[in-house]
């Protein structure tokens, strides 16, 4: 009876009890882009961040490129690496918007790469760099609200092989929030974890234009 007790209560556990977080123990990326005007109207004009000044001009930033478990995630791993300086991060506030966004994102993230702080940066910004954002939203002068699903079909358009198995939309307020894009350890497209496939269904979502 003991045994059979331990068995349940062991199938019962998260399927995220991995080896406690260790860095460099993952399955696959999660490549966030976050729509910058939608942060700064739920967030970033409250706190007066420099990513949201009327001159920035960002459009989907870099929210983060995370280590991903087949279902779950690991974050704010041990590491025997030097923590970036503010140098490190003010160099890719151009990619996220800000340093103390690219400070946040090694911190909880970077840290679980088993990369050092400089090499995940750059493996961040190639991955950016391999996913076309859609230049039509850039285009857009006045607020609009629209399926969620047309975003997620703009950027499978202009990325040749993405399919919807590996994208997902999502809201936030009623607003459209990011677009997130499941890659390998070597930045291939890769179907999503089940629990990062969770669109967003709506079909009059707020997208304001970029500032």
């Amino acid at each position: 009876m003991r045994s059979l007790i331990a068995l349940l209560i062991t199938l019962a556990l998260p399927a995220t009890s991995h080896a406690q977080d260790r860095a460099g123990d993952f399955d696959y990326y999660v490549l966030a882009l976050s729509w910058s005007p939608t942060w700064c109207a739920l967030e970033g004009d409250d706190r007066g961040s420099p990513q949201c000044d009327a001159d920035a001009d960002f459009g989907w930033v870099l929210h983060g490129l995370w280590p991903q478990y087949e279902r779950g995630w690991p974050s704010d791993c041990r590491h025997s690496f030097r923590n970036p300086s503010r140098s490190d991060t003010a160099a890719q506030a151009d990619l996220y918007g800000s340093s103390g966004s690219a400070w946040h994102q090694w911190n909880k993230h970077g840290s679980c790469s088993g990369l050092s702080p400089d090499d995940f940066y750059d493996l961040s910004r190639e991955a950016y760099s391999r996913i076309t954002r859609p230049e039509v939203f850039r285009r857009l002068t006045d607020p609009v609200t629209l399926p969620a699903s047309l975003i997620e079909e703009a950027f499978m358009r202009d990325n040749d092989g993405l399919d919807a198995d590996e994208i997902t939309i999502t809201c936030r307020s009623g607003r459209i929030q990011e677009a997130r894009i499941c890659l390998t350890r070597d930045l291939e497209l890769r179907h999503c974890g089940s629990d990062v496939i969770r669109d967003c269904s709506l079909d009059d979502a707020l997208f304001d234009p970029v500032r």
